[in-house]
């Protein structure tokens, strides 16, 4: 197959490496603004020549529709969230499946029929969270006779002893990326109740709770995102849960830090005028804090997640675990969160290119990606899922 992957980024370079080294993947055309420096990374890897470089202008649609003519079977989208409409729409205009590791936007939803007629597959949230815990996820809750608790974890980190600023924290994501996710809204299930948490709430303590991960410690958990939307999409009545949520993990301290900074506008999203120029609040701290914030080149992140789901099977309580701990590989230089967002949307795209994924149309991690073939692909690339069934106390 031959597959076009926009946008060779933090997590692109995980895609690259890991299309670059499959047998089932022809050619790679690499696509980004920066083509110096992605020829540079390339060159440094000895990828081969199956893996050719261009650059692009992703706001250009002549620039995308030039990309996804050239013989291509499957697009991967790494751009920025706000691009991947575009890219979504341009792929189903030339008939080529498409992958990415964002949210379902309204874009892509709106895309649905007329992928579906083409016979396009819509993937979106194939990457880490969301993506790989979707999977685990939907595993879990098709076991179970009945769910009764519905709990999902994400968190990027720096391993113990790496995190030595204010912050306990440092950026394997889009910085501007996380400080949106610290102002946005979401909804949780509490005793059958949906509970609204609004985007200045998220972080506050009556939303916080702390879960102990063996070899890190405690780590505080926040609300991340809309749980219901899931719940629904599985075929659960959120009014028979006891709980129902997606949740970011941190060291402790984390929300106490960024709550004043929230509460006093500094991550909303109106600009602010300052000497007569609109300034956008994130994107200045962004610009400040993230040079700070940056992993020595030894230094390991960790991405971690795991998936509690409890419930009953053949008429006993049972609680699944699912847990995914993965590091810096020294030798690649591949992130934590490059290597699982990265493998998993590559694993998507050669599912969807080899014949494993058939389904057209918009799908989701969460029922339409076979787990199967999806872990044992994790599995080769060295990353394990831990599982533990048990019965609930």
């Amino acid at each position: 197959m031959n597959v076009l992957l926009l946008g060779v980024g933090m997590q692109g370079r995980g895609a690259l490496h890991d299309l670059a080294r499959s047998d089932a993947v022809s050619s790679v055309v690499a696509a980004d603004r920066d083509l110096a420096a992605l020829e540079a990374w390339v060159g440094s890897r000895g990828y081969g020549g199956n893996v050719r470089c261009r650059g692009m202008d992703a706001s250009n649609p002549e620039d995308l529709d030039a990309l996804l003519s050239d013989g291509v079977d499957v697009v991967v989208d790494l751009l920025p969230v706000p691009f991947s409409g575009a890219a979504a729409a341009a792929a189903v205009r030339a008939g080529v499946h498409f992958v990415n590791t964002s949210y379902a936007s309204p874009e892509l939803r709106a895309l649905a029929p007329d992928a579906e007629a083409r016979g396009v597959t819509l993937l979106p949230e194939m990457g880490m969270d969301p993506g790989i815990d979707l999977v685990l996820c939907g595993e879990a809750v098709r076991s179970l006779d009945e769910v009764m608790d519905f709990l999902a974890y994400g968190s990027g980190i720096p391993e113990p002893g790496a995190d030595d600023n204010a912050l306990r924290y440092k950026v394997s994501w889009t910085f501007e990326g996380v400080l949106r996710s610290y102002h946005r809204a979401g909804r949780l299930v509490r005793d059958g109740r949906i509970v609204e948490v609004g985007a200045r709430e998220q972080l506050l303590p009556e939303h916080l709770h702390v879960v102990d991960v063996e070899a890190v410690g405690p780590l505080e958990c926040y609300p991340n995102g809309d749980v219901v939307g899931y719940l629904e999409l599985l075929g659960l009545d959120a009014s028979r849960l006891r709980r129902g949520g997606r949740y970011s993990m941190r060291y402790e301290g984390h929300a106490a830090f960024w709550r004043p900074a929230v509460e006093l506008g500094l991550l909303d999203d109106e600009p602010v005028m300052v000497d007569g120029r609109a300034v956008d609040r994130r994107r200045f701290l962004a610009a400040a804090l993230e040079p700070r914030l940056q992993y020595a080149e030894e230094e390991r992140d960790l991405a971690i997640l795991r998936i509690e789901v409890a419930g009953v099977r053949d008429g006993r309580d049972v609680r699944i675990v699912h847990e995914v701990m993965d590091r810096k590989d020294l030798a690649s230089g591949l992130t934590a969160m490059s290597r699982l967002v990265g493998f998993t949307a590559s694993i998507g795209a050669q599912m969807i290119g080899s014949g494993v994924i058939t389904r057209r149309g918009l799908l989701s991690p969460a029922v339409d990606v076979p787990s199967a073939p999806f872990l044992d692909g994790l599995r080769a690339r060295g990353v394990e899922v831990r599982s533990t069934v048990a019965n609930a106390p």
